[in-house]
């Protein structure tokens, strides 16, 4: 099974070469199946309603334990609580949603304050790291392998991360349907559905936003918020790959407390370099204080390389954290 967003970006294609090679192996018998809206027709397997919504469940138990862990996991007190928790939840979580539960707003209300509640009974030493968010390409974003194991490396440079979550791209991917139609017109039953859908998403959104308040954790931002701070950076019609949603990340960061970003992109994708690398110089103009590196993957580039560009990063990152701690020293000795 491969998820296809569509349009420009070359992972599209990526569902027949997966095809072709298959069949030049021997395995033509073997269904590649797109889970996608539209794109492709598969035989013996669809998109139900129930079968959405377990989907979309997934996605904000997946967000909040992401979340939940990255705010924890480096101040914890015992090692690897963490991400005990996450594997518990996980296998949990798991077993609901095979057996048709969980997925209602009721239950995954309900579920959310009990995942959030075990993770603020973590004890934590609260000391000041830096603080660092990771965005770009959705796979090299997410995936160890692609990235080399990015939020490892950066755990080990004594770091909190944040990754913005896979909530707010199935929303911006919803909403540029309904922009589509604002651009270019269309049929008006599919921008009603897409904002249904779309509403659907920002009540889910707002359970996990009161859940993470309740208890003290740092909230992700809410779809409109993050799409409103690109309104004149911008325009909503750019949307290949990760499109404005990208450089609408990097400045939620930096108004999150995340300032110091590091900007992954697959080497030669067009898109990401456009919304990303292409977006810096406007994103410090907004936010003088965002510290924004942009690193390209390939498996030809040197993991070695991309570190030593990241721990330049750090080293004005640390820099400025300590320059803050001793004006807010000085500042409480004057008091």
């Amino acid at each position: 099974m491969i998820t296809q967003t569509g349009g420009g970006c070359r992972a599209s294609n990526y569902i027949f070469l997966l095809r072709k090679a298959l069949k030049k192996a021997g395995f033509e018998f073997v269904p590649v199946i797109s889970l996608s809206f539209g794109m492709e027709k598969n035989s013996g397997f669809s998109l139900t309603l129930p079968l959405i919504r377990r989907f979309v469940g997934g996605l904000v138990y997946g967000d909040q334990l992401m979340l939940l862990s990255n705010q924890t996991k480096p101040y914890e007190v015992n090692k690897g609580e963490s991400m005990a928790l996450v594997a518990d939840w996980s296998d949990k979580i798991s077993k609901m949603l095979i057996e048709g539960n969980g997925y209602t707003l009721e239950e995954i209300d309900e579920n959310l304050d009990k995942i959030t509640k075990s993770f603020s009974e973590i004890k934590l030493n609260k000391v000041p790291k830096v603080k660092v968010g990771i965005v770009g390409e959705i796979y090299v974003k997410y995936s160890k392998m692609a990235n080399n194991g990015l939020e490892d490396f950066l755990a080990s440079q004594d770091c909190e991360v944040c990754v913005p979550g896979l909530m707010g791209f199935a929303s911006f991917k919803v909403d540029n349907r309904i922009e589509d139609a604002k651009l270019y017109g269309g049929a008006k039953i599919k921008s009603t559905f897409c904002k249904m859908l779309l509403d659907y998403l920002t009540k889910l959104e707002a359970l996990m936003i009161e859940s993470a308040k309740k208890y003290n954790f740092v909230p992700p931002h809410e779809y409109a918020h993050t799409k409103q701070l690109v309104k004149g950076i911008i325009g909503y019609g750019s949307k290949m790959g990760e499109g404005w949603l990208l450089t609408a990340e990097m400045l939620e960061l930096a108004e999150t407390g995340y300032e110091n970003i590091v900007c992954t992109q697959p080497f030669g994708c067009l898109p990401n370099h456009i919304n990303g690398k292409g977006a810096i110089r406007r994103i410090k103009e907004v936010n003088p204080k965002a510290n924004i590196v942009t690193i390209d993957y390939d498996p030809g580039a040197p993991k070695v390389n991309q570190e030593n560009r990241i721990k330049l990063m750090l080293a004005v990152a640390k820099e400025e954290l300590n320059k803050e701690l001793a004006e807010k020293q000085d500042a409480e000795q004057k008091s």
